[in-house]
């Protein structure tokens, strides 16, 4: 089992002796740009779903969520911002911004409402905090937001039941086709395989209109099972796992009927033992492909209490304001079960990818 020792020794492992050899800084520049790419656009979004609508408003090119430190008026109405005057000596003081005046500020000392006087606005900056928003997370999910609308909670419920219905179904399905066109020898087989994997040059759109129709035949519209149902049997699944299953020998299928095993039981005991890693891989391609479908939920679900996450979230908008600090905030949290299911599946990836052969 790799330890955390034998990590840290990969990663200082050098080619030259006792320093860096120029090879060693274009591999780790290469290796800390990549992770750079990947790494920052989350760390920003992140940070950006902290951040107070103003800020967002403002287009505030900063990282951290920096928030303007106000102070309220004397008689309680509204608050006013505080900022540094940097007088001519190079003293500076707290002032709050009464209002402008031209190129001036009206402010008046912080602490001291009285008296009010101008200041050339040049000579102001503004005195800020970080200061996170965690409200950002905690008002959609119980509620409590401008948009009634939105309930993450029923939303991500349905996500999670139409990934899960559908990535087990999708297991099951496509395990029972590659077996049969894996193990079994019947005529036409070879061409079957070569027809279900010649499907994928077929674009998802252009069956989206037959497949429409036959959802709504069968009366499935605005529910999620119309959801699950057509997208169950992949031609990417059945590929993935029947050239997994190719390589698992034979004479274990006929030992187990030689001690009278049913078909079923070979299956269910043998070949799904034996072909986790591969079913490892598919079902993280299938709770991505799952989760984060957009298109097919927005054909056939029109009713909010249906909605799946990433439908809902693109409905959550008031009349005059997007609510992009909760939007980014509940799209970071949308990353979390796919980033789950890769973690506790990540052992099984790169067995999976390298016995079937996927490119």
């Amino acid at each position: 089992m790799i330890g955390a020792g034998d990590v840290v020794t990969f990663l200082t492992r050098t080619r030259g002796r006792g320093r860096l050899h120029w090879s060693d800084w274009l591999a780790y520049g290469y290796l800390v740009a990549g992770l750079l790419i990947v790494v920052l656009p989350i760390v920003w979004m992140f940070l950006s779903s902290l951040k107070s609508p103003g800020a967002l408003v403002e287009n505030d090119p900063r990282i951290l969520p920096y928030e303007q430190i106000t102070v309220p008026a004397p008689d309680g109405s509204r608050t006013f911002g505080v900022q540094v005057w940097t007088r001519p000596d190079g003293t500076r003081l707290d002032v709050a911004v009464v209002g402008p005046r031209g190129l001036n500020a009206r402010v008046f000392e912080v602490g001291k409402p009285e008296p009010v006087f101008e200041v050339p606005r040049s000579q102001l900056a503004r005195k800020e905090i970080v200061s996170p928003r965690w409200e950002n997370y905690t008002e959609p999910t119980i509620g409590a937001t401008q948009s009634r609308t939105f309930n993450f909670l029923r939303y991500f419920w349905n996500s999670t039941f139409v990934t899960v219905v559908a990535t087990l179904l999708t297991l099951v399905v496509n395990a029972m086709a590659a077996f049969a066109l894996s193990k079994y020898r019947f005529r036409g087989r070879d061409a079957m395989a070569l027809v279900i994997v010649a499907t994928l040059l077929i674009p998802p759109t252009v069956i989206l209109v037959p497949l429409f129709m036959t959802v709504s035949k069968l009366g499935m519209l605005n529910s999620l099972w119309g959801v699950i149902i057509p997208a169950i049997a992949t031609p990417t699944g059945v590929f993935l796992l029947r050239q997994y299953m190719l390589t698992i020998p034979d004479e274990l299928l006929e030992a187990a009927r030689m001690d009278a095993a049913s078909e079923w039981k070979i299956f269910w005991r043998i070949m799904l033992p034996l072909s986790l890693p591969a079913l490892s891989v598919l079902a993280i391609l299938s709770v991505m492909w799952r989760w984060n479908d957009f298109m097919w939920p927005l054909i056939v679900l029109t009713q909010s209490e249906v909605f799946t996450l990433q439908l809902g979230l693109s409905t959550f908008k008031g009349e005059l304001n997007d609510n992009m600090h909760y939007l980014l905030a509940m799209t970071v949290l949308t990353l979390l079960p796919v980033t789950l299911v890769f973690v506790v599946l990540q052992k099984h990836i790169t067995t999976g990818i390298a016995n079937t052969g996927l490119k």
